[in-house]
């Protein structure tokens, strides 16, 4: 089939689109705000944004197919519009814009899905934040449920292959799309935690995000050790690293214990002021309730730390 103008104009500015979000979450690290979202790219001398309000959004510059897919972030006390969910089979259930099959939004969406036209899924993980991922493609449409089946796919196959599989296909976006499920429960989890401390470490206090991660307390392994707030703590690296080592615990009190011959070590002054330094000292904690550590978990977590010393 012979590419017309237009078809070569959209391929183009998906490419640039990519290359634009791999630079700056390359920069700025996995999750991006609203207002770079926004701004967007320049292309040939245009403007073109990755976001505007509608979930299902197509920038001036393309002629009929949207760019970009969207999920609203999950905010406390309020329920989002749009329950979009990743199913039992790994695929995104991605619903219509609205009731109406026929709007244009769902007519676009349908056409990237006839034209195998790669799009990007913006997650929210907190307000005004978003995790990119790219590419993805809508594999199915589901009138009855108004919803897009959506698979991600790797980024090396940003655009569709020539007279590939489509089994092969399918099967390698769906063990991707797996992973990516992973990712974003991962980075919602940090994100939340993050924000309810503030940014800073609950132990030294550092502000640099780069280096602050979130702690679960009870392990990912276990049946409770679920990504909530109260199963979490900001660490820094160092201090997280020492917490899932059991170099330190905190007790259900929320104080700091040093793991015993770590305290009678001679070491450096980054031993005595990083962890040694730390020994007895209350951690800082949310001031809402609800998203301070949990304490029963603080405390089994504690004898976890108590029997490794």
């Amino acid at each position: 089939m012979t590419e017309t103008r237009g078809d070569a104009l959209d391929r183009r500015v998906r490419v640039a689109a990519f290359e634009f979000l791999a630079e700056q979450t390359r920069l700025h690290g996995e999750t991006l705000p609203w207002a770079r979202l926004l701004q967007g790219f320049e292309f040939q001398g245009r403007r073109v944004p990755l976001v505007s309000q509608p979930g299902i959004f197509k920038p001036a510059i393309l002629p009929e197919v949207p760019l970009t897919i969207r999920t609203a972030p999950e905010e406390e006390g309020r329920v989002r519009r749009y329950a979009d969910e990743i199913d039992s089979d790994g695929r995104l259930r991605y619903r219509y814009r609205g009731t109406d099959p026929q709007h244009p939004d769902n007519v676009g969406l349908r056409r990237a899905m006839a034209r195998r036209l790669p799009l990007i899924y913006l997650f929210g993980v907190v307000p005004g934040q978003y995790m990119p991922v790219w590419p993805v493609y809508v594999v199915g449409d589901e009138p009855a449920n108004l919803s897009f089946l959506v698979l991600v796919d790797e980024r090396n196959h940003a655009l569709p292959l020539a007279g590939e599989d489509p089994r092969v296909a399918e099967a390698r976006r769906a063990y991707v799309t797996v992973l990516t499920r992973q990712r974003l429960h991962q980075q919602t989890f940090r994100q939340r935690v993050l924000r309810a401390y503030q940014e800073r470490c609950a132990i030294c206090r550092l502000r640099r995000v780069e280096l602050l991660e979130a702690a679960h307390i009870l392990p990912d392994g276990d049946p409770r050790g679920e990504p909530v707030v109260p199963n979490g703590v900001a660490l820094c690296t160092l201090h997280h690293a020492a917490f899932d080592r059991y170099i330190l615990g905190i007790r259900p009190d929320l104080v700091v214990d040093v793991r015993l011959d770590v305290l009678r070590e001679a070491d450096g002054p980054m031993l005595r002021h990083g962890l040694q330094g730390f020994q007895g000292i209350r951690i800082a904690v949310p001031r809402d309730e609800r998203l301070q550590p949990n304490r029963e978990w603080l405390a089994e977590r504690y004898e976890r730390f108590a029997r490794a010393s």
